[in-house]
């Protein structure tokens, strides 16, 4: 029978973690003289009460190693039920939403989506907004920590891969957990306070720019204004391109430079395809842009270049709607988010990674079918790619498409247009946060989703920062047999 004890005292530590945070918005209330830090105050105070209590009933006086089934439980119990305690903040204070919609923030929050039913983010208190910041921001490094150390453990979606000598990665540089937990938060503070300290060079306000980059690092969209970017001069613009470009790769690769090392980073082959395919994708939006609209070039490429990174990384910042762009724009801006960013990074969706490997499985197929006595295996980066790797692979891709068109089916029978329904579908389970269909222009948010579209989507969101696999496998019936 499965110990639940350890799952218990290690998240009753992470829910005390999360109201310890919760009072440091609440300090900032406080001295701003804003009344909400007493929601905030409230919050916390829950929210510490019941990790201590779930510790202390957990705890045990010989300490002991998590197994594969109880990490699986971890982590899905991180990710669904941490956000109901971050929640607490926006029901019990401003901005008053309902249960469904405070869970869904949350968890758009923690897993780096960037979805919001919020309005009037002008007006709301600063530490409701730098909350939802705080939230990305741990969200995405949680999500390095989960990239790096736990899914290649649980063999998810070919994430084996990244363990094998073959591949230069964390496994020559940091051989242990610690060293790469502790390298990747030394690596992701750094160039959070870089991002601000930029933003505020670019002129955006010093508040905006510390939320804004905490969001921007963690590829999470939560912007500090209705407006969204469009609020802040065309210079921030620019710097937030460079900057979700950065955050949209592995995180790995910046230890290797702290170390010395400059050419892994160039090497990888999918931070290549990765820069590659932004500027393929950016270039042909901005053709089609130039030949259609009547606007100066400069404002095109800024705002091509800017809203296509953030959909690719998965942020969900925007300059301008998409809509307005044509029907070939919208159809390249699905098939960017479909890619998504580096695997290792704070990016979600497919992943580079996967997308090159599944176009490499096909190639292989093809000239097996040319030549049908010649043995051809897949390979990545010249490395061949064994049955081990490409059967999670191959599955989690497949699962991640049918999953979207499912969700989508099922938000699109509660009411909602079918273009809506897709692309609140596409941005939820890929975790893009990018609002388009016909649903989202009225507000920019998602505030006029019913209630069981927005379940639909605060499932899709976990369903695909999860990897589908590590929420899926815990519904099987051996999975529990011991």
């Amino acid at each position: 029978m499965t110990d639940f004890g350890p799952v218990f005292y290690i998240f009753g530590h992470i829910l005390l973690a999360l109201g310890a945070a919760m009072l440091m918005p609440a300090g900032y209330d406080y001295l701003l003289g804003d009344p909400n830090w007493i929601a905030m105050l409230q919050g916390a105070l829950e929210t510490l009460l019941f990790g201590a209590l779930l510790s202390i009933a957990s705890r045990t006086d010989t300490p002991q190693a998590l197994s594969l089934r109880q990490a699986y439980m971890l982590t899905a119990a991180i990710w669904v039920l941490a956000p109901a305690f971050a929640a607490l903040p926006f029901i019990h204070g401003a901005p008053d939403v309902s249960l469904t919609d405070a869970y869904f923030e949350a968890v758009s929050g923690l897993t780096t989506t960037g979805y919001t039913v919020f309005q009037g983010l002008d007006d709301l208190p600063h530490s409701v907004l730098i909350w939802r910041a705080m939230l990305q921001w741990a969200g995405g490094l949680g999500i390095a920590f989960v990239a790096m150390i736990f899914l290649p453990v649980m063999r998810i979606g070919g994430m084996r891969f990244f363990q094998t000598e073959g591949f230069d990665t964390f496994g020559k540089v940091l051989p242990r957990a610690t060293d790469i937990a502790v390298a990747l938060l030394q690596v992701y503070t750094a160039l959070t306070i870089a991002c601000a300290m930029s933003y505020i060079a670019a002129g955006m306000p010093t508040f905006d720019a510390i939320a804004n980059s905490m969001s921007t690092m963690a590829t999470g969209g939560f912007a500090t204004s209705d407006q969204s970017f469009a609020h802040f001069p065309p210079a921030t613009h620019y710097v937030s391109i460079v900057f979700m470009l950065l955050a949209g790769m592995p995180l790995i690769r910046y230890v290797q430079l702290m170390q010395g090392q400059v050419t892994p980073l160039w090497r990888d082959a999918q931070v290549r395809a990765f820069l590659r395919w932004f500027l393929y994708y950016t270039a042909a939006a901005v053709l089609w842009r130039y030949a259609h609209e009547d606007l100066p070039f400069e404002q095109i490429l800024r705002e091509t270049g800017f809203n296509f990174v953030s959909i690719l990384t998965g942020t969900g910042f925007g300059v301008a709607s998409v809509e307005d762009w044509g029907a070939f724009v919208v159809v390249l801006v699905f098939l960017v988010g479909m890619s998504g960013g580096c695997t290792g990074s704070t990016s979600g969706s497919l992943s580079v990674f996967r997308v090159q490997v599944v176009l490499e499985a096909i190639k292989a197929a093809i000239r097996q079918l040319h030549s049908p006595n010649r043995v051809v295996l897949p390979r990545y980066d010249g490395k061949p790619l064994d049955e081990a790797t490409m059967g999670p692979l191959i599955l989690h891709v497949t699962g991640y498409i049918l999953t979207q068109g499912i969700i989508a089916v099922l938000i699109s029978m509660t009411g909602v247009d079918f273009s809506s329904a897709l692309f609140a579908s596409w941005g939820a389970i890929g975790n893009i946060g990018f609002g388009v269909g016909p649903t989202v222009a009225a507000t920019g948010t998602m505030v006029d989703y019913n209630d069981l579209a927005t379940w639909l989507m605060s499932l899709s969101m976990l369903l695909g920062r999860l990897g589908l696999l590590a929420i899926l496998v815990l519904v099987l019936p051996r999975f529990w047999r011991d």
